[in-house]
């Protein structure tokens, strides 16, 4: 205990004397935990709000293509369908015992680079994203009218609409349209909550009205003859304007153990080739092919624990050659060199303690209100509490510190009374 309460009153004394130094290498160390827990978290968020872009659906169908290929185009929006789905054949998937509810999509036109997708009312209950989110509307409402067009957040902030704005659909993708349905406009009836999905970056329509805007056209081109909006809108209300095929199905199931029986059968389904992923397999997979950014961040993160450790052990044993002349005083004075070298590595271990402590709370701290601003803006959720990876990580350097701390203790062990006290100091 005497050893003990020795080596205590030297370490704290010690650190006081070189209060200033200290407290900028405790606060270096602080950073680079600040660094690596932000790097984590921003690591975990983009791949939990990857992962959760679309929940809630068990089945996504579309065309037989890939299951990569069919998760970029229904759910992000990106690049086209090989083939779409007949009508009659979404009649026969319905009708499958173990389903529950479907929602259509149709993609295939535009309006100044951005997506327009068709979907039925049930759109706006049945898909969820982030951990069981349903879309919302800011402002406005759903489709009231044949033409009425719903906008994603970032759409709506990026064009500057608002409310009772009209706007014209373009057939085709592609920021400069194609040929614009100019003839039959849309009013924004509605705005979207900001999700952090592809929905933000979407126009919502009805599928009656993705029927209606085409019922002129063939083979890509508009006829000379157009069917005024009033027409549409009774053949609407009558259903006379059902599609006859749309681009991609979302599918929920009566059960989980429903889900693989469904799958199967439609993708044995004989009428026409059909291809049914689960969104989960499918963003596992997708995410091994664009994960990159993560990966780097991992290795970011890796090497700011590096740097932290790193940086300790270079500036104790920049000290070390400061110090030799206090190190001959202990020695001198009766400490044993075992002494010597514990207050170094008590040293070491301490001040990076503190530092990843004064890290840590900064950023439990600052989570809350980061992750506000990032869910608001970006969609990321971050993670509130610590996470048993940080833990271990926050711990090792610690660790590694006590461990690096080794170094410089073994060349202060080895420093005699001629050492510090002669000429050379």
């Amino acid at each position: 205990m005497t050893r003990l309460r020795l080596l205590a009153r030297l370490v704290g004394a010690s650190l006081w004397s070189r209060r200033l130094a200290i407290s900028l290498v405790a606060l270096a160390v602080a950073v680079s935990t600040i660094l690596f827990l932000s790097v984590e978290r921003l690591r975990t968020g983009a791949w939990e709000s990857f992962a959760s872009t679309i929940s809630g659906t068990d089945l996504i169908v579309g065309g037989r293509s890939g299951g990569v290929q069919l998760m970029l185009y229904s759910v992000f929006r990106i690049g086209n369908a090989t083939n779409d789905i007949s009508w009659e054949s979404v009649e026969d998937i319905v009708a499958l015992d173990d389903v529950d509810w479907i929602v259509p999509l149709s993609l295939g036109d535009s309006h100044r680079g951005y997506r327009v997708v068709a979907t039925a009312d049930a759109y706006f209950e049945r898909y969820r994203y982030g951990r069981g989110l349903s879309l919302e509307i800011e402002q406005g409402a759903r489709f009231d009218d044949l033409f009425d067009v719903v906008l994603g957040a970032e759409v709506a902030r990026a064009l500057d609409y608002e409310i009772g704005d009209r706007i014209v659909i373009a057939h085709g993708l592609g920021a400069a349209g194609l040929v614009r349905h100019d003839d039959l406009p849309f009013t924004v009836s509605g705005i979207l909550a900001r999700t952090g999905t592809p929905a933000d970056h979407s126009l919502h329509i009805s599928l009656e009205a993705m029927t209606a805007i085409h019922v002129d056209w063939a083979s890509g081109a508009r006829a000379a003859h157009t069917t005024p909006a009033e027409v549409l809108r009774a053949r609407a209300a009558e259903g006379d304007l059902a599609p006859n095929s749309v681009t991609a199905l979302l599918v929920g199931t009566t059960s989980r153990i429903a889900v693989f029986r469904t799958a199967r059968a439609i993708n044995e389904y004989p009428e026409e080739p059909l291809l049914a992923v689960l969104p989960g397999v499918a963003l596992q997979e997708l995410w091994s092919v664009v994960g990159t950014a993560e990966r780097a961040l991992a290795a970011v993160s890796a090497m700011v624990v590096l740097t932290a450790v790193v940086g300790l052990v270079a500036t104790l044993l920049a000290t070390l050659e400061q110090r030799r002349r206090e190190i001959a005083v202990l020695r001198a004075l009766g400490a044993r060199p075992g002494i010597v070298a514990g207050l170094l590595v008590v040293e070491s271990g301490l001040v990076a303690l503190v530092g990843v402590l004064v890290g840590l709370l900064t950023v439990l701290a600052a989570t809350p209100v980061a992750g506000a601003w990032l869910r608001a803006t970006y969609g990321l959720d971050l993670p509130v509490g610590l996470s048993l990876r940080e833990a271990l990580v926050l711990s090792g350097i610690v660790v590694s510190a006590v461990l690096a701390g080794l170094l410089p203790a073994w060349r202060a062990y080895r420093i005699g009374l001629s050492d510090g006290l002669g000429g050379g100091g």
